[in-house]
């Protein structure tokens, strides 16, 4: 993606602290982003996403009409766009809790801005990444029919939703089929972060698939655990 283009990305703020949102805004127009919108609450949050259609989300955990979480929960079922958490815990659970709401990445407070605004374009880079790649013909494994033009999946003729950052993970793992990836491997090509150990990310995603792909989760056939080596999608 050029400069140019990402610069010109929608950004939401979504943080009941209006000094946290005049911050945010000032350092991101200061790099350049063009387009930035602001909510001070849940629910102008959910509105604002559904208005403009943001490409990228900074929505803060605790805000005082409803949880984040919820904010994230309710966007998802209109939007895909990358959403980053700001919170105040560094607990692994409320992180997780974020996650499984269908987040992409978490901010812990006191943060540094820099670290933010580079989230916030890895970000950026990777959601524009993937979709982007458009094939004459459709990927195939199993019953799981993925056409990349369209961005849909099929499980037999079910229709499967995934988040953006599961589609992702999906489709790497596709075109890099029977190869094993470690949690941190994964990390880094999807979220473009090394985790430093924080592989729960991972989990939560593989289990999210295999929830939605696999024919018995619990058992699956495709997305495989090799213990203490990682992951791979089987394809025979």
């Amino acid at each position: 993606m050029r400069e140019d283009e990402l610069l010109d990305k929608k950004i939401l703020l979504v943080d009941d602290e209006e000094q946290l949102l005049n911050l945010f805004e000032e350092v991101l127009k200061r790099e350049g982003f063009n387009n930035i919108y602001r909510a001070a609450t849940g629910i102008d949050g959910i509105l604002t996403a559904k208005e403009v259609n943001p490409d990228l989300i900074l929505l803060d955990v605790n805000m005082p009409d409803i949880k984040g979480y919820m904010v994230c929960d309710k966007i998802r079922e209109f939007s895909f766009c990358p959403i980053i958490f700001l919170t105040a815990k560094g607990e692994d659970e409320d992180k997780l809790h974020g996650l499984e709401a269908g987040g992409d990445d978490y901010v812990t407070k006191p943060f540094n801005i820099k670290e933010v605004v580079l989230r916030i374009k890895a970000q950026l880079r990777r959601n524009n990444y993937i979709p982007l790649e458009v094939k004459e013909k459709n990927l195939q494994f199993g019953n799981i029919i993925i056409n990349e033009e369209k961005g849909e999946i099929l499980k037999g003729k079910e229709r499967v939703t995934l988040t953006a950052k599961e589609y992702q993970l999906l489709l790497f793992l596709v075109k890099n089929a029977n190869k094993i990836f470690s949690k941190n491997s994964l990390c880094s090509n999807i979220w473009g972060f090394d985790y430093d150990g924080y592989d729960n990310t991972i989990m939560v995603h593989i289990r999210h698939l295999r929830e939605k792909i696999e024919n018995d989760p619990s058992n699956p056939e495709y997305i495989v655990t090799l213990r203490g080596l990682g992951y791979k999608l089987v394809v025979e």
